[in-house]
C-alpha cells in the first residue's frame, strides 16, 4: 500500500496524515473485495525495513494500526472477515500486539474472507525463520533434505493459497521483499494511483485486467 508520503507531500500535509488517509482507504477496499467474493486479501502494512524510518513516523504507524483494529474489527467481524497476520509480530510494541491478538480472537470464527495483515514482515526474514523452524522440528526419520512442501509448511502463510494477483500502487516497479516465495506465479498489476486514492473502482480495474490474463505456470497456453 505505497504512496502515502507522496500523497501527503503533494498536499502540503505531514507524512503521518498521509498514513492516516491510507488507513482510511483500506476499509472500502476490504469491503469491496469481500463483496466480490475474494477469499484472501493480504495487505503489506509494515515491513521489516520500515523500522529504519524516523521514530516518530514508526510510532504514528503503530498508533494507526491500533486505532484501525479498535474501530473496525467488530464491523469486519459482522461482515464475516477473519483477521490474521504474517510477519514477526512478537517484535511489535505491546499495545499493537495486544490489539492484534484481540482482533484475531474476536474474528476467529469468521470465514467469508481473510484479511491478512503483513506486519513487521519481510519475505527473506520469513524464509529464514521457516528454515530454522524446519531444522528445529525435524526428526532423524524425516526426509534428509528440505523440500518445497516442507518449507511451505513452515511459512507464515501456511494454510493460505499462493496469491493470484499482486497489486502495486504508486507506480513502483519492485517486489520490495514481499512474498517472494508465494508470488512466484502471481500476476502483477501496477497502478500509478497513490494508495490513499486507491478505492473500489481501482480494485475492480485491477481485477478486470487480471481477468484477461492467461496463466500458464510454465506450460503452453
Amino acid at each position: 500500500m505505497d504512496g502515502n508520503g507522496r500523497w501527503a507531500r503533494q498536499r502540503g500535509l505531514s507524512r503521518a496524515e498521509g498514513h492516516r488517509q491510507g488507513v482510511k482507504a483500506l476499509k472500502p477496499v476490504v469491503k469491496e473485495a469481500s463483496r466480490l467474493g475474494i477469499r484472501v486479501l493480504t495487505v503489506f502494512a509494515f515491513s521489516t525495513e520500515n523500522w529504519q524510518r524516523p521514530p516518530e513516523e514508526v510510532d504514528a504507524l503503530m498508533a494507526l494500526l491500533v486505532e484501525f483494529l479498535r474501530s473496525e474489527t467488530l464491523e469486519l467481524k459482522a461482515e464475516g472477515v477473519l483477521i490474521r497476520t504474517i510477519g514477526a509480530i512478537d517484535d511489535l510494541p505491546p499495545v499493537s500486539l495486544a490489539a492484534l491478538h484481540w482482533a484475531s480472537q474476536e474474528t476467529a470464527t469468521q470465514s467469508r474472507m481473510i484479511l491478512n495483515l503483513a506486519l513487521n514482515y519481510g519475505s527473506r526474514d520469513e524464509i529464514v525463520r521457516a528454515v530454522n523452524r524446519w531444522m528445529a522440528q525435524r526428526h532423524p526419520a524425516d526426509e534428509p533434505e528440505l523440500t518445497e512442501s516442507a518449507l511451505t509448511a513452515q511459512l507464515d502463510t501456511v494454510g493460505l493459497p499462493d496469491p493470484d494477483l499482486l497489486i502495486r500502487s504508486s507506480g513502483e516497479l519492485r517486489l520490495s521483499n514481499f512474498m517472494l516465495w508465494q508470488c512466484a506465479y502471481a500476476e502483477i498489476y501496477i497502478t500509478e494511483t497513490l494508495w490513499p486514492d486507491f478505492g473500489p473502482d481501482e480494485l475492480r480495474r485491477a481485477l478486470d485486467d487480471y481477468r484477461h490474463r492467461q496463466r500458464r505456470f510454465g506450460r503452453i497456453g
